[in-house]
């Protein structure tokens, strides 16, 4: 990219020269930061306000959590059952679809991986932290970056979803990252060298990418994004480099357009969202009545520009949606809007927000409503935001977020990459999570924890691999509870 207040990847995995920066904050050295009393970045009045003192403030936390400490991963002897934890999870949720969700969670210890967050954080809970806190993802496993369009059409690498997001300590989001990269790369049949070697790529990447960020100012910080079309130079083989470029034109063409195709059809003269149960399901009359009458609750969330736009959309018609694997069995809708004419389509996803699986392990956040701790985790963490991202209260006081369905849509294959791709997707995740945690968090801190030496990327390797292992175990008791009837599993839905 090159322009002023960019980050382009190849700088951020490589740097100009290839070398790791060194942090201009050594006494007498004029500095590149401009700080306020005020600033999140800055903490409050009495906090360290100075890059050296700000990177001073992370090295101290290394008595409270010293790098190499990263490491140790043994299970309490009081720790919770994972089945169990799954379960209290799916209280509240639509029962008709828990199968589903646990049908797709017992398909491999990957997919038990990306549906436990809630096991997890209470893994991560049991260990010190440094006390660093950022707005993190909550739930930073490798699918859950991705390629999207900017409001200006431009499609950005980024992290994608945020139902979990919570401000809490930076490493959690670093070792749930680690991990889903062991836990992916054994699941493919690496040789365990390799997986070691590209689950401490995502690690260093993070380590490298915030150090540098750590020497930028606010606003290089703030307007930092990866481009998409930087991607392609990452790859060297002309083969790779074709699936690379299919996989950006497959996001450019994931729109609203192509989903009213594909999701829609005449009844009766009448368009209407297709039926797919259990999938995809039409509203029921007392659905529909509720969503016609939360829309204008999101719309006020809207800043006054986009409420212009989203008027002149019409209501036709809404459906509810079964998404993703830990989401499922969350009340989730799609609404499908027309705008200009019947070919002017734009859909809306509505999807319920639910506490964060962090929150119980964490002070209280500064959010009430968790729709709105969704939108405005998003809104901190990705470097462009969905025009129509919003939030509101729906039937019985529950929460929701409302964003686009399709805008340019795409995520990578992970169960087909070589080591090799495997490696360099993993830097780039790492890369992507260092970008967003500069945003909230105090990143001249973080790096000064961090440091040049490569202690903590050693460190979080090791837990990484042992809780890949945790993973294969306790993906293992989902799948006796299976066999054994206790818990009732539809694969393949």
């Amino acid at each position: 990219m090159g322009s002023e207040g960019t980050y382009g990847i190849r700088q951020a995995l490589h740097g100009p020269d290839g070398r790791e920066p060194e942090l201009l904050t050594g006494p007498g050295t004029p500095s590149p930061f401009r700080t306020s009393r005020t600033s999140s970045a800055s903490g409050t009045s009495g906090t360290p306000t100075t890059p050296a003192d700000r990177a001073l403030r992370g090295k101290a936390a290394r008595k409270r959590a010293p790098r190499s400490a990263h490491g140790a991963w043994l299970p309490s002897v009081d720790r919770p059952d994972p089945v169990a934890v799954l379960e209290r999870q799916g209280l509240d949720r639509l029962t008709e679809l828990l199968p589903i969700r646990y049908g797709r969670m017992v398909a491999s210890p990957f997919a038990f991986l990306r549906g436990a967050a809630a096991v997890m954080a209470a893994d991560l809970a049991a260990a010190p932290h440094t006390g660093l806190t950022v707005q993190l993802c909550g739930d930073a496993h490798l699918l859950n970056f991705g390629l999207y369009a900017s409001p200006e059409r431009t499609l950005l690498f980024d992290l994608n979803d945020f139902d979990e997001t919570y401000q809490g300590p930076f490493e959690w989001d670093v070792k749930r990252l680690a991990a889903s990269v062991a836990v992916a790369a054994r699941e493919n049949g690496h040789p365990e060298a390799k997986v070691r070697r590209a689950a401490r790529e995502a690690v260093a990447a993070y380590r490298t990418a915030i150090r540098r960020l750590a020497r930028l100012g606010e606003l290089d910080v703030w307007y930092a994004r990866i481009d998409a079309d930087e991607l392609r130079p990452l790859v060297r083989s002309a083969r790779d480099q074709r699936r690379v470029a299919a996989t950006l034109g497959r996001a450019r063409r994931r729109t609203s357009l192509q989903a009213y195709g594909k999701l829609t059809e005449v009844v009766d003269g009448r368009r209407r969202l297709v039926h797919d149960p259990p999938l995809l399901e039409p509203a029921g009359t007392s659905d529909m009545g509720s969503l016609r009458k939360i829309f204008s609750d999101y719309r006020s969330t809207l800043s006054e520009e986009r409420r212009l736009l989203l008027d002149r959309y019409r209501f036709v018609d809404a459906a509810r949606k079964v998404v993703g694997v830990g989401s499922v069995g969350l009340r989730c809708f799609i609404v499908l809007l027309a705008g200009r004419d019947a070919d002017d389509p734009l859909f809306l996803q509505i999807k319920e927000a639910r506490q964060s699986v962090l929150e119980e392990h964490l002070p209280t956040g500064p959010y009430v409503h968790h729709g709105h701790r969704v939108v405005a985790g998003q809104r901190q963490l990705q470097a462009a935001s969905d025009v129509f991202l919003g939030w509101m209260s729906g039937p019985e006081g529950r929460a929701f977020y409302w964003r686009q369905l399709r805008d340019m849509k795409g995520s990578a294959d992970v169960a087909g990459m070589s080591p090799d791709d495997l490696r360099s997707y993993a830097r780039l995740c790492g890369t992507a999570l260092a970008r967003a945690h500069a945003r909230s968090g105090d990143r001249i801190a973080i790096a000064g924890y961090l440091g040049k030496a490569d202690t903590f990327d050693h460190a979080v390797t090791d837990f990484a691999l042992s809780y890949a292992d945790q993973t294969t175990a306790d993906h293992a008791s989902l799948a006796a509870a299976v066999a054994a009837g206790v818990i009732r599993a539809e694969p393949g839905v």
